[in-house]
């Protein structure tokens, strides 16, 4: 028996309401990395050619925790 065919036969005893994490696990799996990837670099792009002068401007994380009521 090959291992995708051990896989169908174990859900069988996978109780429903586990299925979405099978689901989930399954589907990152076989995700697309290039496009992962492709994604991100978009993003760094995005980041280094934005005019705002203050993107790299840092908040202390005492602030921060302060700002979001974490103190």
């Amino acid at each position: 028996m090959s291992n995708k065919e051990k896989i169908i036969k174990l859900l069988d005893s996978v109780p429903e309401y586990k299925m979405g994490y099978v689901l989930a696990y399954v589907q990152g799996l076989t995700a697309d990395e290039e496009a992962d990837d492709i994604f991100c670099e978009k993003m760094v792009q995005d980041y280094l050619n934005d005019p705002d002068p203050e993107k790299e401007e840092g908040i202390p994380l005492e602030e921060c925790r302060k700002e979001w009521g974490l103190d």
